[in-house]
């Protein structure tokens, strides 16, 4: 994914942008082009009920669509039955178009990292904390009388938090301070459900859950796999059960170690992270950690499913 960036006053703002090849450029050199892309910004449309908007044939429409298709500017989203034939459905691939000529001089101190921006929105937007960061208390609480360890680790995940925010105002609670209110936030969620009460409360909900009875082993309902390891982690990013217009971020293991690498995978392969598992536009990855330099610390991460 390529992205443009655009420098303001007191901010910055970045966009996810189509690249051209030049010799595309020709595309967009007719006023009926640009008619037809006006169009397809407000909504998808097929050749039909753009000729009947434009007032032009249906046949000269649609040899643009084909024009822009080809070129990538625009994409087939879907098919629909029309009058007894298949009408296909067209949408604008980005409202942003960039094109390189050549390789030319780079920033290497460019601010900005909309790739990670893109992910952890809308945890993190306009350089505020959009969200509450929940990790289990340090005394015995909950069901299981457990005493979590993993806020330690989540330090890593505050430092690149961190580097997105205009001001540092701390935004974390312990699981055992949540309140029913709360739960209808954005939330970050860090530990495994005997630690992290949150965890275990949406546990069911998980598409790759614990099973409580069975040592708290990881279950991925991709591919029926079980994960009995403690240095294996799991991310899901998901709809917020208790408000369906937030999300909820989940960064947890069986023990330490794989929360720790669920963290890592985060910080360290966002790229890598973005594919495979999703649904329901969300995403459920399951990484194992590694001691890379054998010093007893997991430092890199696996990809598993």
């Amino acid at each position: 994914m390529t992205y443009v960036v655009e420098e303001r006053e007191e901010e910055q703002k970045a966009y996810k942008t189509l690249v051209l090849e030049p010799r595309n450029l020709n595309v967009l050199n007719t006023e009926l082009s640009l008619k037809i892309l006006k169009e397809l910004s407000k909504k998808p449309s097929c050749a039909m009920d753009i000729s009947r908007k434009l007032k032009e044939h249906e046949q000269k429409i649609y040899y643009h669509l084909r024009r822009l298709e080809k070129s990538g500017i625009i994409k087939v989203i879907r098919t629909e039955e029309r009058v007894g034939a298949i009408a296909k459905i067209f949408s604008v691939s980005s409202p942003f178009l960039s094109v390189k000529l050549f390789d030319g001089e780079h920033l290497v101190d460019v601010k900005t990292k909309p790739r990670e921006l893109e992910f952890l929105k809308p945890f993190v937007e306009k350089g505020k904390l959009n969200s509450t960061i929940v990790v289990g208390s340090p005394d015995p609480h909950g069901k299981y009388g457990a005493q979590a360890s993993d806020g330690s680790v989540a330090i890593d995940l505050a430092l690149l938090l961190g580097s997105f925010l205009d001001h540092t105002h701390p935004n974390y609670r312990l699981d055992t301070e949540i309140r029913e209110n709360d739960l209808k936030d954005n939330l970050i969620l860090i530990g495994g459900p005997k630690t992290n009460i949150l965890i275990d409360k949406i546990n069911d909900k998980l598409p790759m859950y614990f099973d409580t009875k069975h040592e708290f082993n990881i279950v991925s309902t991709f591919s029926k796999s079980v994960y009995a390891d403690d240095d294996i982690g799991i991310i899901v990013r998901m709809k917020n059960p208790f408000a369906k217009d937030k999300e909820i971020l989940v960064l947890s293991g069986k023990r330490f170690k794989g929360t720790r690498a669920a963290i890592l995978a985060l910080v360290k392969y966002l790229k890598k992270l973005e594919v495979g598992n999703k649904y329901d536009e969300g995403i459920a990855r399951i990484v194992q950690g590694i001691d890379r330099d054998a010093d007893g610390r997991i430092d890199d991460v696996e990809f598993l499913e």
